[in-house]
């Protein structure tokens, strides 16, 4: 349902208190303003700055206004005005301390359910006094869609001076590219993109996009990454790459036009460095989709009810940018509940999981977790993720996979290095100390004068002591994890044949 309908109904149901939670105030008053003329109904605003402002007339106009800038009698004019009239209280919550205020509020608002009148605050914060609770509504004003930018584009296009050389998909793109953005946000990277060249073309579609990751930045809890991995990035998990192929049209119109609700998401469970924050990124990069990274370390606020607030606000954000990959790196240390912190991380984890349940905007979401015994059970049910994919240490012909990607990424050919002996020497080596097997044997010849051959990095995997053997009770664990039917191997295509390709950890240190 629409703000304006939601809004009319609303008013139609003499809801007496509406709490309007947004920061785009302007573009609030707006959309008020277009519902009150469209239906007949006088509205007046309030501040402490300006006292009452009509904003709609009504049908039968209005009189002189009161000069009133102190909220307690501010409150006292609202009982006593025409029949029938909405009125917007800005900035209301600067008040909320005020017990006096606050007891006036509640009077007013029980007093008016026998009238026409109704009440909005506006405010961007969405804490309520516990007194107010149960008698406000609280409503969330919608971010601007592709088609509110597309107008605010159309307007200053439409002022002269002003130069547009977009191509019709590049104009579908900045659009686009500006979804995420508030409305004065993106008049803004518009107006600036235009200053800078004179013109507003196709190449502007970056910097609206540059704009756009600072503002989920200063969000704090939501990082933008851009999508540049592919899957030859990743060596291995070629059971999870197809899964993902498999998948990679699921976010377009003809996929739900076929019938297929848009993915939730996947849990990739495994052992430390075998490459999940990588596939998180190559997922990205595969779907061309924007990746946003969710730090939940930085959803935590000192004050009560902050922490609430700043995960409902990353979700928003995140749903507003949607189509996105939303990735949760070690959920299980970010969102580690416990009875330490007066249930403020449990409030949080609960948040997330019904998000992660009830959403409907398309944001596939990424859960990477290294300790599963912190996992508690009811975030791995069936319903949160379409998939629970566990990445083990790699196979042999994984590894020589992992060799090539990390040589040709430091401009090498494969075929310059014995990469099936480095495969064989790497047993139970996990990605990313394959990696640093690689740069240390590039400072060896680096360090000679010389170019790195096959012999250094052997003798760089000979000097590791690979997580496998210093952490073999942890990862032996893991591992039977997955050999007891509780996760899909992000490697093989059966479970069984994982088993009998399963190498026991009996490895020593060189």
């Amino acid at each position: 349902m629409s703000f304006e309908k939601q809004l009319d109904i609303y008013l139609r149901a003499r809801f007496t208190l509406i709490v309007l939670v947004t920061p785009e105030e302007e573009r609030a008053l707006e959309t008020i303003q277009a519902v009150c003329e469209r239906t007949g109904r006088p509205c007046l605003v309030w501040d402490v700055a300006d006292g009452f402002q009509v904003l709609a007339s009504g049908p039968k106009g209005q009189g002189a206004l009161p000069s009133v800038r102190d909220p307690l009698t501010a409150l006292e004019q609202v009982e006593k005005a025409a029949e029938g009239t909405l009125f917007i209280l800005k900035d209301l919550h600067e008040f909320w301390n005020d017990a006096r205020v606050k007891r006036k509020l509640r009077n007013v608002g029980q007093r008016l359910k026998f009238t026409k009148h109704s009440i909005i605050v506006t405010t961007p914060f969405r804490k309520l006094p516990e007194e107010l609770k149960n008698q406000a509504v609280v409503v969330d004003f919608p971010p601007p869609q592709a088609e509110e930018l597309e107008a605010v584009l159309d307007r200053l296009s439409e002022t002269p001076g002003v130069r547009v050389k977009l191509t019709s998909l590049g104009r579908e793109k900045l659009v686009q590219a500006a979804v995420g953005l508030s409305a004065s946000q993106a008049e803004r990277v518009f107006a600036k993109a235009i200053v800078e060249d004179g013109a507003l073309d196709d190449r502007d579609i970056d910097l609206v996009t540059e704009e756009k990751k600072q503002v989920i930045r200063e969000s704090e809890a939501l990082e933008f990454y851009a999508a540049t991995e592919t899957p030859d990035d990743v060596g291995g998990l070629g059971v999870l790459k197809n899964w993902l192929r498999l998948r990679e049209r699921a976010f377009t119109q003809k996929a739900r036009d076929y019938g297929l609700p848009a993915p939730k998401g996947i849990a990739l469970i495994g052992i430390p460095g075998t490459g999940k924050s990588l596939t998180a990124k190559m997922i990205g990069g595969l779907w061309r989709l924007p990746l946003l990274r969710l730090d939940a370390g930085a959803l935590f606020g000192s004050l009560i009810g902050e922490s609430e607030e700043r995960t409902r606000q990353a979700l928003r954000l995140a749903e507003t940018v949607s189509p996105a990959v939303v990735w949760i790196d070690e959920i299980e240390k970010g969102l580690a509940h416990g009875g330490l912190d007066s249930g403020t991380s449990t409030r949080v984890f609960g948040t997330i999981l019904t998000w992660m349940q009830e959403k409907t905007a398309p944001c596939f979401v990424v859960a990477t977790a290294n300790d599963i015994a912190s996992l508690p059970p009811e975030l791995l049910r069936k319903g949160r993720f379409d998939e629970v994919f566990f990445l083990d240490l790699p196979t042999e012909e994984e590894r020589e996979e992992i060799f090539a990607v990390h040589l040709r990424k430091r401009n090498r050919l494969p075929q310059d290095y014995d990469i099936a002996r480095l495969a064989r020497e790497a047993e139970g080596y996990v990605g990313a100390e394959i990696e640093q097997a690689v740069i240390d044997g590039m400072y060896l010849g680096f360090g000679a004068g010389r170019e790195f051959t096959t012999e250094d990095i052997s003798a760089e995997l000979a000097r590791q002591v690979p997580l496998s053997v210093s952490q073999r009770e942890t990862v032996q664990a893991l591992r039977d994890w997955l050999r007891e039917g509780r996760a899909r191997s992000a490697s093989f295509a059966e479970v069984q044949e994982a088993e009998q390709r399963f190498v026991p950890l009996q490895l020593e240190v060189r």
